[in-house]
């Protein structure tokens, strides 16, 4: 027994509407999970000059995207310090401040951001002679204030 005609275009075109959907889902899946690119940084202040064996001192975690959080005390002004380098994390340092003035003495602090920032993945890190030389270079700096 065959079907009516205008059954069968019925059922064609309930099958062609399940394979469209059913390809519009694979294509939903294969979406990124948020518009934003990743940004989630690992900052430390270690004692020494060799950035790959240091005694970490201190370390905070911040993540920028799509809002500011972590463990940083101010993951907000870490974030828009962070913004504001433009990805070129040398533009967190500053001349040092000329009223400030630092003993001579050699006890080498290094700071380090690991992590990814939009999206590509970086590690800087910038040594000082010591830990007053660093305060007066980063003037103040919300990334490493904590």
């Amino acid at each position: 027994m065959s079907l009516p005609v205008r059954y069968r275009r019925s059922a064609a075109v309930s099958a062609a509407a399940l394979l469209c959907l059913a390809g519009a889902a694979g294509i939903a899946q294969a979406q990124p999970e948020s518009l934003y690119a990743p940004s989630a940084m690992v900052f430390s202040v270690a004692q020494g000059d060799d950035a790959t064996a240091p005694t970490v001192l201190r370390a905070t975690t911040v993540s920028c995207a799509p809002g500011a959080q972590g463990t940083h005390p101010d993951p907000k002004a870490a974030c828009a310090a962070l913004k504001s380098t433009g990805g070129t994390f040398d533009r967190l340092l500053s001349t040092p401040n000329p009223d400030r003035a630092c003993p001579m003495h050699y006890a080498p602090v290094t700071v380090s951001a690991v992590g990814v920032w939009e999206g590509r993945r970086v590690a800087w890190d910038h040594t000082f002679a010591n830990s007053c030389t660093m305060a007066a270079t980063l003037n103040g700096n919300a990334i490493f204030a904590f």
